[in-house]
């Protein structure tokens, strides 16, 4: 064997002992083979059993379509030959002859134990020479890195499975912490789409008899709402679009309680990701159906007895949801503060009955002038804390004074009387670096000022 050709193995060795990703070796590849003859291009294509596919590990392991043909028929005729050559096979001769080629293209087999289970694609430039001793060592060059490939796609396979598990164990483990569906529906729709990267993960809830879509914010696809309209609870999965688009119910006690529908504009779903999706919307169903009976039984033990908000307890527990909602999403947030005004002297004046009554009323106004999706809470005495998801802080400087002035000019039945009290309140936007604590901490110190400055005012924190 020739210096030149001796050189080149070596360097295809070093190339290959290295840990790299296919796309990196690829480019190795690329660079040793420009160096030793006429190359444009090569390309490593791995045949997926689960989807009768072929990939290109290269470009983040896309599937091949069918329209193909080059490739597909090449991987069909390399089963039985040694070269697909300008898209003729050929198998070797037994000993090397004086034959020259003109070549444009080349593939050659991946193989694992005898079986072919890829190619490796090589363009030349137009009208490239090759002769028989090329061929035998693009045959040992081949056998070299099918070899790499064999451990790269072992490795992949394992990450995957790794990544699974986990999911799996993420999703489950959620509900030992969270029970609120507004909170857990987005964490496992982000675990879904991570896993399944290659497509786009929608997840639905059933309320009224109505799929509402939960997570992401929207979907503008027709045809996954004609899908859930075909779902029964016999159904274990749906799909459709040429197995681009499959809808998995979720489901408790027989019934349909949801969907994970997952969408592909380019790739079908694999046998493969239809085992995953179906294993992980039973883990998400379960989680899911925990959570609901969890929060029932949990209802009273978070809500303040008197006013029916929040407790003190569940307001720190969702305080820490938010703070992380807003930090992952990056979102506004802000957080109020309120006293009832001389509350002290209603209790004295009227007893304490009366300033329950008041507790009460004001309860029932934040209520009625905050959006479904605020968060008010009675965090202790005559103070309430609030928070306002997605508000900028002059929103929310909107809101405080339409709640302050609908306390104060509502009167409230006291004794065969009413009376009317007045809100001090304090302001603070979010700031990312900052914890839930020194945002709140910020709205009390805003609160002491509008109580220092004459009350029955809402104060912005200036920090």
């Amino acid at each position: 064997m020739e210096n030149k050709q001796l050189h080149f193995l070596a360097k295809i060795s070093d190339i290959l002992i290295k840990d790299v990703d296919t796309a990196e070796l690829s480019g190795d590849l690329k660079e040793a083979l420009k160096n030793y003859t006429a190359l444009k291009d090569i390309k490593l294509y791995v045949y997926d059993i689960t989807s009768n596919t072929l990939r290109n590990c290269i470009q983040n392991w896309s599937v091949i379509d069918d329209n193909e043909e080059v490739i597909y028929k090449a991987y069909e005729e390399i089963q039985e030959h040694d070269f697909v050559i300008n898209s003729k096979a050929y198998k070797l001769p037994a000993v090397i002859s004086e034959i020259t080629l003109k070549i444009n293209s080349l593939f050659m087999p991946i193989v694992k134990d005898e079986k072919v289970f890829g190619l490796i694609e090589l363009e030349f430039e137009a009208e490239t020479s090759i002769n028989m001793e090329f061929l035998f060592l693009m045959k040992i060059f081949a056998a070299q890195v099918s070899l790499k490939l064999q451990n790269i796609v072992l490795n992949e396979q394992s990450k995957i499975n790794v990544e699974f598990h986990d999911s799996m164990k993420n999703i489950a483990k959620i509900i030992e912490t969270q029970y609120e569906l507004n909170y857990i529906v987005p964490l496992i729709g982000e675990m879904l789409d991570r896993f399944i990267s290659d497509h786009l993960i929608y997840v639905f809830l059933k309320q009224d008899g109505e799929f509402n879509l939960v997570w992401p914010k929207a979907c503008k696809d027709e045809r996954i709402f004609e899908a859930l309209k075909q779902l029964t609870p016999e159904t274990e999965y749906l799909l459709t679009n040429n197995d681009k688009i499959g809808a998995f119910p979720l489901t408790s006690e027989g019934e349909i309680t949801g969907c994970i529908v997952a969408r592909s504009t380019l790739d079908t779903l694999s046998k493969r990701d239809i085992s995953y999706l179906e294993q992980l919307t039973r883990q998400s169903a379960i989680t899911i159906d925990r959570a609901n009976a969890y929060s029932k039984v949990l209802q009273y033990a978070t809500l303040d007895a008197l006013t029916n908000l929040n407790n003190r307890r569940q307001f720190e527990v969702r305080l820490k949801q938010e703070i992380a909602t807003t930090k992952r999403q990056s979102n506004p947030l802000c957080a109020m503060m309120i006293d009832i005004d001389f509350f002290k002297k209603v209790n004295d004046t009227y007893g304490h009955a009366s300033g329950d009554a008041v507790l009460r009323k004001v309860a029932a106004i934040i209520k009625e002038q905050l959006r479904e999706s605020d968060i008010p809470s009675r965090y202790g005495g005559e103070e309430f804390a609030i928070l306002l998801p997605f508000t900028h802080i002059e929103e929310a400087k909107i809101v405080g004074e339409r709640l302050r002035k609908a306390v104060e000019v509502t009167p409230i039945p006291i004794d065969n009387q009413s009376i009317n009290v007045t809100i001090s309140m304090g302001l603070a936007e979010f700031k990312q670096e900052e914890s839930g604590e020194e945002l709140f901490a910020r709205a009390d110190k805003a609160l002491y000022e509008a109580k220092e400055t004459g009350r029955n005012r809402v104060i912005i924190s200036n920090e």
